[in-house]
């Protein structure tokens, strides 16, 4: 074999390992994340640039705890609040990612319709039952093996902040600074934003997507017989280097846009993101030279919106389908027809549906992304609480337990965020 056809076969080697820690980490970057951080940057300059570095080991920790309960059990996490404890706490956390998870569906169509405005000159409802309909016909009628690789690919249309990033001139001096130091402020809009930050990063719906997609992963590789998993230390270290590489790819995204919101729009006088077009215009260095450059700029703007929507609604949808359905032992799988899966897809469409139904109560679609990141924000800080003791029990993980690095992350993670909610309502009422 030679160099070429070897350094070949290991990059087509990686890309097979990446499954669904890289779908998760490209979904956390969805409509609701692009506008959230689009915000931070345009209001704060660099000031809340740091929540992207010290975000990165935290939603890490967590993911790798979510994945290593779906891949070590077999079971989603619901499933297993639902053996472990009673029926008030299953219900609330059934109820709270339901509720979370249709209300950023709601958003995201929203968002992908508005920046599809952007571009043509069709009304808004018919934008957003098109886009409905397109999801909903590839999440219910399409095999999970094609659909995953669609999700896959997808996570690309995220290089346009990337590469704007290296296209303006920066001051990298003061962007290395903001990116290290911590900056607070003691104000209802800075706890706001940085809860909406912590919320669209570390997400709830993520917690169930990505446990019931390596339970998905263990079906796939018929890893599971007679109601028995077997699982090795390879399995788990081979998870490991997916999630890894997504959260990574998914945080540097995210630094990405607040560098570009903050260089392009908050040094021109953009402090407040009120539409989509307001946030496409972040991306027009990047095609400054070129004629027609406020187009192009939309024109990249709504293909990553459009393009991590569809990415990211399935997600949603699906983690929420996945959790009822645990609950009701109702057969929940993206690998089963319709007919072999009625209420799991009655959920999906439902969700999607009333999702879609919230664009028309008067709510502007990208106030409503920053609102959903909030709403993530202060829901996770239960349902942290609920993994950080089931990745932790041996009972349950055997020897894949969390260890001590796992459980102290988690702990930090869980305190953050409820410190940043806390404060966010004090200085509410204060």
């Amino acid at each position: 074999m030679d160099k070429k056809t070897e350094i070949s076969a290991k990059i087509k080697g990686f890309w097979r390992v990446l499954g669904p820690g890289l779908v998760t980490g490209a979904a956390d970057d969805d409509p609701s994340g692009i506008a959230t951080y689009s915000q931070t940057g345009a209001q704060f300059g660099y000031g809340q640039l740091w929540t992207a570095l010290y975000m990165l080991p935290l939603m890490t920790a967590v993911q790798e705890a979510c994945a290593r309960i779906g891949l070590v059990t077999g079971k989603g996490i619901t499933t297993i609040v639902k053996e472990q404890y009673s029926k008030t706490v299953l219900y609330a956390v059934v109820g709270l990612v339901v509720i979370a998870n249709t209300i950023n569906i709601g958003a995201d169509l929203g968002a992908m319709a508005a920046s599809a405005q952007l571009l043509v000159h069709i009304p808004f409802i018919v934008l957003t039952l098109a886009f409905t309909t397109i999801i909903l016909l590839l999440e219910v009628f399409t095999n999970y093996k094609v659909y995953s690789k669609i999700l896959k690919w997808l996570a690309i249309t995220l290089l346009a902040y990337p590469i704007t990033l290296f296209i303006v001139h920066q001051p990298w001096g003061t962007i290395f600074k903001a990116t290290v130091v911590p900056h607070f402020e003691f104000s209802f809009a800075f706890f706001f934003i940085i809860t909406g930050v912590l919320g669209t990063t570390i997400s709830p719906y993520m917690f169930f997507w990505e446990a019931s997609q390596e339970v998905e992963e263990d079906t796939e590789k018929n890893l599971i017989k007679n109601g028995k998993i077997n699982i090795s230390w390879i399995s788990v270290r081979k998870m490991r280097v997916d999630n890894t590489f997504g959260m990574l790819f998914s945080e540097f995204a995210t630094w990405s846009i607040i560098v570009v919101a903050a260089t392009v729009l908050h040094a021109s006088g953009v402090k407040d993101i009120k539409t989509a077009a307001d946030a496409a215009k972040a991306i027009e260095p990047l095609v400054h030279s070129f004629p027609h450059a406020g187009f192009l700029s939309k024109l990249i703007f709504s293909i990553g919106v459009i393009g991590l929507g569809l990415l990211a609604i399935p997600v949603l949808s699906g983690s929420a389908a996945y959790s009822v359905s645990e609950a009701l032992n109702w057969k929940a799988s993206l690998n089963l027809k319709l007919k072999k899966a009625p209420g799991f897809y009655a959920i999906i469409i439902a969700a999607t549906i009333i999702g879609l139904l919230l664009n028309f109560i008067g709510i502007d679609p990208v106030k409503a992304l920053v609102y959903a990141a909030v709403l993530n924000g202060v829901a996770a800080v239960p349902l942290l609480f609920l993994i950080l003791k089931i990745a932790a029990n041996e009972k349950i993980m055997g020897e894949f337990k969390s260890g001590w690095l796992s459980t102290t992350i988690l702990w930090i993670t869980f305190i953050a965020m409820g410190a940043a909610a806390i404060a966010m309502f004090y200085t509410v009422l204060s």
